[in-house]
């Protein structure tokens, strides 16, 4: 079996255990390291996903108050969404965010893998391009891969992910996909959760995110999480040179599934 025909097996096995749904987590500093400025980090993280007829939509918002030891605390906000066709090869993506308040950063712009040059090329700034290593993928191709590499029993894979959200351009990704967890167990009860979203089968995975540019240095950051057949993630832990942050889950329910009759395939 070809790689394009075995993806689009895996991609339609996988597209039927995905659950469009909305997820609210909190976010809370859990440890610094030493000579680190920041004291605490709090806040929220929304996060929605749901397909259309050609494509995954999803939305990230982010509202995070920075207190430091020397300055000001600081509340940084964020909006980021992206679109990405089903056969993966066609991702846009869009990012704003704010200082206190004011508008610092604006990113817009559009990946595309099926150019015999593939690259990324943003609108917002304008002229900042980069090129696509061969097998890139794209954000909900990485977790489908996720998905299946779990259901096999595999637990090691690498790849080059490019997501749209800052202007560093694709990131390596090592992942480890843990033994699988019962995830019902590891949540309070909450009136929120939608716990047959939850009551899913669960893998404990860990992520290391590596620059592409010099794949021998020390990774941005590390995660913990735990990861559902369905695409919800349960609970992470985020662990950065100077600080660890938390994203507890608070709030979970199903977004509208979508309406095939309404698709003209």
């Amino acid at each position: 079996m070809t790689s394009g025909a075995a993806f689009a097996q895996d991609n339609a096995i996988t597209k039927e255990a995905l659950v469009p749904h909305k997820a609210l987590y909190d976010i809370s500093l859990v440890a610094t390291r030493s000579g680190s400025q920041v004291v605490n980090i709090s806040g929220q993280m929304f996060y929605e996903w749901k397909p259309t007829c050609e494509a995954w939509i999803t939305d990230h918002r982010f509202s995070l108050f920075y207190e430091y030891a020397d300055s000001p605390g600081m509340r940084i906000t964020s909006d980021f969404s992206t679109h990405e066709t089903y056969d993966g090869n066609l991702f846009n993506y869009s990012a704003r965010r704010k200082r206190g308040g004011e508008l610092y950063e604006e990113l817009r712009g559009q990946a595309d893998l099926t150019k015999k040059i593939r690259e990324a090329n943003f609108s917002m700034p304008e002229g900042l391009t980069f090129a696509m290593p061969e097998g890139t993928l794209f954000p909900m191709r990485h977790t489908i891969k996720m998905i299946n590499m779990a259901r096999r029993g595999d637990k090691f894979f690498q790849a080059t992910v490019f997501d749209g959200s800052d202007k560093e351009g694709p990131v390596e990704i090592n992942t480890f996909m843990g033994k699988s967890v019962n995830a019902m167990s590891m949540l309070e009860p909450n009136k929120a959760i939608d716990m047959s979203l939850i009551n899913t089968k669960a893998w404990k995975a860990r992520m290391a995110v590596f620059p592409v540019e010099n794949p021998e240095a020390s990774s941005d950051y590390e995660m913990n999480m735990v990861f559902h057949e369905n695409g919800v993630i349960s609970d992470m832990l985020i662990e950065y040179d100077d600080f660890s942050v938390t994203q507890k889950l608070v709030a979970l329910e199903k977004a509208p599934s979508l309406d095939t009759n309404s698709c003209n395939f």
